[in-house]
Parts: structure tokens; C-alpha cells; sequence
């Protein structure tokens, strides 16, 4: 996410390193390069400018102050707090109000109105506790329906769809009174979407809004058409004035040009980011966490929010008690690379570490868990629970089973039995430097 505006800043940054202090040659060479980085990664130029300006201000202002610390990090500082400002400076909820609370969904062909529409759904049901319905009022593109209709049961809840209907003011009309007659908590209502904004879009996207008088509006946007997202955002705020903005496809080659800019340009609030095709693979944003990620620093906080939500106290103690006893074995392995799944995709994991977003050689194998988890699936029950029966006669038989060739099988084996060993010492309250030299030769890391 945003790698090459990261590396950009970086490089910006690394010019202060080995200045005694910030002096006004270095900070202007360091703005330079910032505003080329913001600029590259597609914001409005007179954005740019704005934003460097206010950055600059603020290093001249404090050079001469915090002389204990160092350049480079001052300057870090600095930016990320502008930053910060520049998407919205805090986290904006979404408003709930109403019974039921009606939420309209708008936005061009292609940006991920739908599959957001599921994710969202999921979100309320499971972070809210509402009782959810989800309206398809997509009457024009081919198969809109039938793709709700999968994601609704896919996060189970219902779907309203009225398929000999042609009229989507009217559906929405009608699923909102099919809502309130169920004591549904929230109603989501999926718009179609055109390939380019046009009048008669507008008038339908207004129409909806009259008809329902939603209690948020939400525009979704794909992040990566950069300053494109920002221009068609204007335009649809200024005909059904949305409350906030979804950003979809964050996990693509997205520059950061939209995450950057949309607040100031429109003046509404981000208010969730979307990553991949997973349902739960949806954040609420926060400016202060996504400066952090822009400028390599990890999102930490999410990290662990993430981990919370899969987190199972009793089969936490479960696993202290095995790993004390040096008893972990590969069906508990099993069940750690299921909650990690469930925690999103890999990479995005790795990069809200702090400090792991800049290992470039780091090489995370995305069908490292389907790998392994063929070759556990082809041990017999006996030897999932007891890892020291696997001999050269078993680990060939396992070979067979799984399609992999014994060099694979003993590597897993040996970084298996590694990682046990590294556990077993960690939870005697010791190992941890070997445990972190030993980490990029976990599976699936090379």
C-alpha cells in the first residue's frame, strides 16, 4: 500500500541524516523532494504546494527549539502531523440514526459499490449488532443481483430484490417499508453505478436519496484512479451532498493521491477503506494510523485490533499450557494459520508491523499456508498430534499424498520444529532475540 510514495519520503528524509540540525538550505531540499514524492503519487499540485508550505513553516519554526532531536525525525514528525490534517484529522463514525438506519450507497461502474455494500453488511451485523438487510437496486448492469444475492448469503443476512421491478426508486421505496415491517436495525441500499458520471445517473442517484432520506450517504471510489477519484468525488457531492467517502482497492498499485487529497478537495470525510475481495477485509479509517503506514512507520494498533477480534481466551491458555511442554504439534499449527486467515491478507498483516514495510527483500509467499497445510493434511492423525513419529519412510508417504517433493517436506519439518523449539524458550521468558533472528525462516518466508 502507497510503497512508492513511501520511498519517496523516505529518500526526502534520509537527506537530513547526519545534519547536526535543520538549517534552511536542508529544509528546503527536503521540501523539494517531499512535494515531487506527493505530486508523483498523483495529488493536485496546488495541494502539494499547500501541504509542503505548512511543513516548512512549521521545521523553520521549530529548528532552533527541539535541538535534542535529530533532523530527520523532527522533520518526520512535522509531516506526519500535517498529514494527519490533511485526511481529516480524526476518525468519523458512521451515523446509525433512525430505525431503521438507512444507508445509500453511490458511485461510478467498477469502484466496488457491491462487494463494499457485503462488507459493510458484515461489518454492522458483527461490530453493531444490527439485524441487516441489504437492497439491490442495481437494475442495469448484468448479474448485479445475482452478486448481492451471493454476498448477502455469503455474510448471511437477508437481501431485498424485486427482479421483474425496473424502477430502483421504487425498490428502494419499498425495501425500507419491507424493513421497518421486520424490525430490521439497518438497511443498506445498493445504486447502479454508469462508466462515466452522466445527468441521468444523478437524477436517478438523487431520486433514491429523496425517496428514503437516508441517514448516511457513503460515495465509493477506487483508490486507484488517484486524482480522477478526487474530480468525480466533487462532482457527486455536489448534486446529492454524500456524508462521507468509501476508499476501495487499496491493496492494487494505488498511489495515495485520493487517501491525500479527498478531504480537502471535497470536504468530506473518509470514512472506511476497503482492501481485496474478502468480506472482511474492511477498516473504519483513521488518518492518524494511515499516516503512519504512508511514512513506514506500521500500524500497530490495527495490528492488534485485528488480532483481538480472533483472539479465544480458552484456547489461548490451552496452547500456553502445550507450548511450556514442548507438546505443540501440527494440528494446533493448523488452528494459528486459521485465525491468521480470518485476520486478512498477509502482506497487509506484514506491513502494519512497524519497521516491516521496509524490508524489500522480505519475500512473503501468499500460498505459503496452502502449501503447508497440504502437506499437514496428508499426515495420519497420529502424526499431526505427534510430530516426532515423521521418519524418512513417513515423510515420503507424505510426499505422495501432498504432491511435494521430500526436500520440501523435511524443510517444513526442520521450520516447524524450530519454531516449536523458539516457543517452547519464549514462554520461559527467554529466546526472544533468537526468535526475531530466526523469523524471516518461519514457512512461508524467505
Amino acid at each position: 500500500m502507497f510503497d512508492t510514495l513511501s520511498d519517496k519520503l523516505d529518500s526526502a528524509f534520509k537527506n537530513l541524516t547526519g545534519e547536526g540540525k535543520l538549517t534552511e538550505i536542508n529544509i528546503a531540499q527536503s521540501i523539494k523532494e517531499i512535494r515531487r514524492a506527493l505530486v508523483a503519487a498523483d495529488v493536485n499540485y496546488k495541494i502539494a504546494k499547500e501541504f509542503t508550505d505548512r511543513v516548512k513553516e512549521q521545521a523553520m519554526g521549530t529548528r532552533n527549539v527541539l535541538k535534542a532531536v535529530k533532523p530527520g525525525e523532527l522533520m518526520v514528525k512535522i509531516v506526519m502531523d500535517e498529514m494527519v490534517e490533511l485526511m481529516g484529522g480524526q476518525s468519523v463514525g458512521i451515523n446509525l440514526s433512525g430505525s431503521p438506519a438507512v444507508i445509500l450507497i453511490a458511485g461510478l461502474q467498477g469502484s466496488g459499490k457491491t462487494t463494499f455494500t457485503g462488507k459493510l453488511a458484515k461489518h454492522l451485523k458483527e461490530k453493531k449488532r444490527l439485524k441487516v438487510l441489504v437492497a439491490a437496486c442495481d437494475v442495469y448492469r448484468p448479474a448485479a443481483i445475482d452478486q448481492l444475492t451471493v454476498l448477502a448469503k455469503q455474510v448471511d443476512v437477508e437481501i431485498y430484490k424485486e427482479t421483474e421491478n425496473k424502477n430502483p426508486i421504487s425498490i428502494a421505496g419499498n425495501a425500507l417499508v419491507y424493513a421497518k415491517q421486520n424490525n430490521f436495525g439497518a438497511v443498506i441500499i445498493d445504486t447502479a453505478g454508469r462508466l462515466s458520471v452522466d445527468e441521468e445517473m444523478m437524477d436517478e442517484i438523487a431520486a433514491i436519496k429523496d425517496k428514503i432520506t437516508p441517514s448516511e450517504t457513503l460515495f465509493v471510489v477506487d483508490s486507484m484512479t488517484g486524482q480522477d477519484a478526487v474530480n468525480t468525488a466533487a462532482v457527486f457531492n455536489e448534486r446529492i451532498d454524500y456524508n462521507g467517502v468509501v476508499l476501495t482497492k487499496l491493496d492494487g498499485d494505488t498511489r495515495g493521491g485520493a487517501a491525500l487529497s479527498i478531504k480537502y478537495t471535497v470536504g468530506k470525510p473518509i470514512k472506511f477503506v476497503s482492501t481485496g475481495e474478502k468480506m472482511d477485509a474492511l477498516d473504519v479509517f483513521h488518518p492518524d494510523r494511515m499516516a503512519q503506514r504512508i511514512l513506514g512507520m506500521g500500524d500497530i494498533v490495527s495490528f492488534v485490533e485485528k488480532a483481538q477480534d480472533q483472539f479465544d481466551e480458552k484456547e489461548a491458555q490451552r496452547l500456553e499450557k502445550k507450548i511450556k511442554k514442548n507438546k505443540f504439534d501440527f494440528n494446533d499449527f493448523l488452528g494459528q494459520m486459521a485465525q491468521i486467515r480470518k485476520m486478512g491478507d498477509l502482506r497487509s498483516l506484514i506491513g502494519m508491523i512497524p519497521g516491516m514495510s521496509k524490508l524489500k527483500n522480505l519475500d512473503i509467499d501468499d500460498n505459503a499456508f496452502a502449501k503447508v497445510e497440504s502437506i499437514i493434511h496428508s499426515m495420519t492423525p497420529e502424526e499431526r498430534t505427534n510430530p516426532d513419529l515423521l521418519n524418512m519412510s513417513r515423510k515420503r508417504r507424505i510426499a505422495k499424498g501432498c504432491g511435494r517433493n521430500i526436500h520440501e517436506i523435511n524443510m517444513f519439518i526442520k521450520q516447524f520444529n524450530q519454531m516449536r523449539k523458539m516457543m517452547h524458550m519464549m514462554s520461559k521468558g527467554k529466546g526472544m532475540q533468537q526468535l526475531m533472528g530466526n523469523f524471516p525462516n518461519m514457512p512461508g518466508m524467505n
